[in-house]
């Protein structure tokens, strides 16, 4: 089994029942969650909304690859209500364009595994950027 971590963020509806909901799916679809960090309210990150996000980051153990957890974690997103997601850019030069969304799903880290794929990338590159994932990152992964 593998551990994986995934940053959740939510901006739009009932912030705390969406972030149980996208726990509760990747539990049933990814594998087992074994930590779940406390909730941390954010304003928008690379754009602009009256929205302010609620994120968190879980551990989970998986026996999915890469590619196998990041088409669940899509399909949950979509089961949610997002409408799409952007595709993330192939160089760091590109961002991609982000809107207010019901959930977000992003793998941080898979085991120790490093993945250059224009369309999945772990560690995921803009998380040493984003104190909504450190904090609570850093939170299950000392506690």
């Amino acid at each position: 089994m593998t551990k994986v971590y995934l940053g959740l963020g939510t901006n739009l509806g009932d912030r705390e029942a969406n972030l149980r909901r996208a726990v509760r799916l990747i539990g049933e679809r990814v594998g087992t969650v074994l930590r779940q960090s406390s909730h941390i309210e954010t304003e928008p990150w690379g754009f602009e909304s009256e929205h302010k996000f609620l994120n968190a980051v879980i551990l989970c153990e998986t026996d999915k690859t890469p590619r196998e957890v990041l088409r669940l974690t899509q399909q949950i997103e979509r089961d949610m209500g997002r409408k799409s997601k952007s595709q993330r850019p192939s160089s760091t030069v590109h961002r991609p364009t982000y809107t207010d969304r019901p959930i977000d799903i992003d793998i941080l880290l898979y085991d120790n595994l490093t993945v250059d794929e224009p369309d999945l990338k772990i560690p995921h590159p803009l998380m040493y950027e984003r104190d909504f994932v450190m904090i609570p990152l850093r939170e299950i992964r000392e506690g």
